[in-house]
């Protein structure tokens, strides 16, 4: 199966959850916001979102800052 992960084409060799998706890639979930194909993917959902060919996923990672 073949999707777009923050617009480079990747292949799956199996469906899996968004949830699955994002662990294999060492994602920690709970760091994570989620777009699939332009709509924002609520976090509860992560487990029961199944990826489906041509899916077009943007994963922002949130990162902590600090004072110099």
């Amino acid at each position: 199966m073949k999707l777009t992960v923050n617009g480079k084409e990747r292949t799956l060799e199996k469906e899996m959850t968004l949830q699955e998706f994002l662990i294999s890639e060492q994602y920690q979930p709970h760091q994570v916001a989620v777009e699939r194909n332009e709509a924002i993917v609520a976090k509860e959902a992560y487990e029961t979102t199944k990826l489906e060919q041509g899916d077009i996923l943007e994963i922002l990672t949130f990162m902590g800052g600090g004072c110099r």
